[in-house]
């Protein structure tokens, strides 16, 4: 069996030809990866590649290996302090190794983690596959248009995992035939020749001198011909179609009041950063509607969306007041899909809980596809989060979730957009 291995080198001296096997074996290790990376970056580098650190153990390969044979007996030491069964405490701390502590020591070998670097694209993918939008539905099939990839014959030029072995050998074989097929007319014809004056009944050893020096000169050019070239070489073509099929807009609902301290801020932050670029990547022109809120609530451009320093009180029926106006002038519900999420801490003023369940239930909800709502805090539930709770029970298109911290985003973002979630949109 042939192996055909690309041993080219990419930018950074690293072989590629595997990578996406090698993404796939790994899979499980390297999203992983990607979750820890996406709670440890900064609010702003969210969306760039990642370098995937894998244990050696977990890339070792299996292997068959002759065992040792016939009927053998071991005599073992016993010992004085266990009997079968008994449980084994670990060794305190700082014995035994691992701990990272304790003076150097002059014994000992081991092997380091595999470091794996993934691109900005690799990670995005990773890191949104399988979610998507609950209850799209088809209304008005000429704004938002959904990407799909599909396979668009062979070209010439592309990422090393995308080679066609076949197609790229056949390549080769097709240019050595071409470059050397006079040669090896040539060659053959000189052999012929060279069998002739052998059998003669008198060889003229001039002549076959001349002879076998000429063919040494063909063989060394067909034997310099590469068996495969840059030209060779052929990949598989893939292109993105566009595939129509809804208008969608999104709302985002910030609550930016005085109880939101910096650290809360900045998770909503991560969380709407991850919402954008979900949306950005898997759908093509989704319209984003931002809108801030204290006590008065203003629609926001991105950049004020997710810098600006205004604060204040907090009235959070403000955002879904303004919410409900936005839709009626400018997102029919029979053409628009409708969708929003909604982050704050929780905190409200307690005669305004009621007034934010009643325009859900009666006013948004039964336009909207799916509302989702995430409470970022610590501290205990307070009267928004039982009114939203009630609603929960009573919409299908209705989520609520808790983050606690900043590892808990990733998660529940997941959570709240996976794919064929059983969510069912309330019927207006």
């Amino acid at each position: 069996m042939a192996h055909f291995i690309d041993r080219r080198l990419n930018g950074k001296n690293k072989s590629t030809l595997n990578r996406q096997r090698f993404i796939r074996r790994y899979k499980k290790q390297i999203k992983e990866a990607v979750s820890d990376a996406i709670n440890k970056r900064s609010v702003t580098d969210v969306s760039s590649g990642e370098s995937i650190s894998i244990p050696a153990k977990d890339i070792k390969e299996p292997f068959f290996h002759q065992g040792r044979g016939g009927h053998r007996e071991q005599v073992h030491p016993g010992n004085d302090q266990f009997n079968k069964g008994d449980k084994i405490k670990r060794p305190p701390q700082g014995q035994g190794g691992g701990a990272g502590e304790g003076e150097a020591s002059d014994q000992g070998e081991g092997q380091d983690e595999f470091v794996f670097s993934i691109s900005k694209d690799e990670y995005l993918d990773l890191l949104f596959e399988d979610l998507e939008l609950p209850n799209l539905q088809e209304t008005s099939v000429d704004k938002l248009v959904q990407m799909k990839t599909h396979r668009a014959g062979f070209c010439s030029d592309g990422m090393p995992s995308n080679i066609d072995i076949v197609r790229s050998l056949q390549g080769s074989l097709a240019r050595r035939v071409a470059m050397t097929a006079a040669k090896r007319r040539e060659l053959a014809e000189l052999k012929a020749q060279l069998i002739e004056l052998e059998h003669a009944p008198v060889p003229e050893q001039t002549k076959i001198n001349a002879l076998l020096e000429q063919i040494e000169v063909l063989e060394r050019k067909i034997s310099a011909v590469p068996f495969i070239d840059n030209y060779d070489l052929r990949f598989r073509n893939y292109e993105k179609r566009p595939h129509p099929t809804s208008k969608a807009v999104m709302f985002c609902l910030m609550d930016v009041s005085g109880s939101m301290d910096q650290a809360t801020k900045d998770m909503a932050k991560r969380f709407y950063i991850l919402l954008y670029l979900f949306l950005t990547r898997s759908y093509e022109n989704i319209e984003v509607v931002y809108i801030r809120h204290h006590t008065q609530a203003k629609e926001v451009d991105e950049q004020e969306f997710f810098y600006s320093q205004e604060t204040g009180g907090t009235i959070v029926s403000s955002a879904l007041k303004l919410m409900h106006q936005i839709v009626s002038e400018r997102y029919a519900s029979s053409e628009w899909n409708i969708y929003a999420a909604q982050a704050s801490d929780g905190d409200n003023w307690a005669d305004d809980s009621p007034q934010c369940a009643d325009l859900l239930s009666n006013k948004i909800l039964p336009m909207v596809r799916y509302y989702a709502y995430v409470e970022i805090t610590n501290r205990a539930h307070q009267s928004l989060w039982r009114e939203y709770e009630q609603l929960a029970a009573q919409f299908g298109n209705f989520a609520i979730e808790h983050i606690r911290a900043v590892d808990d985003i990733y998660p529940i973002f997941r959570e709240l957009f996976k794919k064929n979630a059983n969510k069912t949109a309330r019927s207006a």
